[in-house]
């Protein structure tokens, strides 16, 4: 039973997050900055993806690796069935104007899965490395860390041509257009969406912090559990 309420909560919130973010990762974020069309480049799953690293950063403090390792564990289980699950529930509901290729389903989750899981889980290496340091590095490094993994593997899984052997390319994605839609140099689209997401990862890392300070102090003092 104490077993259960250890882990009831964490993963809860990494379930709906990962659930979160793969519905928000369908809308594009329709504004305009200087010039710069985000939505070209990010979608609302931008914004909700990353405190995933919050729930596994404060799950690390406060039960030790070996709860936080298993936490991922389910949320690398969510974040595959979302990816197969969510693009075709939101078609048939009318919610999403396309569908989405069993062979692309099939890419896009093994891209967010194994993001997720290798992310996740440098996250937690990095986090126990710095433990003992200031409050604010050990999350702010293991974030950070786990950000660059998780864009890196996610889109390179998802839409370049070196993974097709995984299933369909995405044609649009391959495109090249001008650099994040502002630079004369061109790339294909998926470089400036990667860009783009890896931006709003670095925002929302240094934003999870004041989160993270307050549950810390208030509800989370430190009670490791065996790895």
């Amino acid at each position: 039973m104490a077993s259960a309420r250890i882990y009831a909560l964490p993963v809860a919130a990494m379930a709906a997050i990962v659930l979160a973010s793969n519905v928000a990762v369908q809308y594009p974020v329709f504004a305009e900055i200087g010039g710069l069309q985000l939505a070209d480049l990010l979608t609302f799953g931008a914004f909700t993806y990353p405190f995933a690293f919050l729930v596994t950063d404060l799950t690390n403090r406060r039960y030790g690796p070996g709860v936080a390792r298993r936490v991922v564990y389910a949320g690398f289980a969510a974040a595959v069935v979302c990816s197969l699950v969510v693009p075709p529930v939101l078609y048939d509901l009318g919610l999403l104007g396309f569908s989405t290729t069993a062979e692309r389903l099939f890419r896009i989750a093994v891209a967010s899965g194994g993001a997720f899981l290798m992310a996740q889980l440098l996250d937690i290496a990095v986090f126990n490395r710095l433990r003992q340091d200031s409050w604010w590095r050990a999350p702010a490094a293991s974030s950070l860390s786990g950000s660059v993994l998780d864009t890196v593997t996610f889109f390179t899984v998802a839409f370049a041509q070196f993974f097709l052997f995984l299933g369909a390319n995405d044609e649009f994605a391959l495109e090249s257009a001008r650099l994040l839609g502002l630079f004369s140099m061109e790339a294909p689209r998926w470089v400036s969406w990667a860009i783009g997401d890896f931006t709003v990862k670095l925002a929302i890392a240094v934003f999870a912090l004041i989160p993270y300070r307050v549950i810390m102090q208030r509800f989370m003092p430190y009670r490791p559990q065996p790895a």
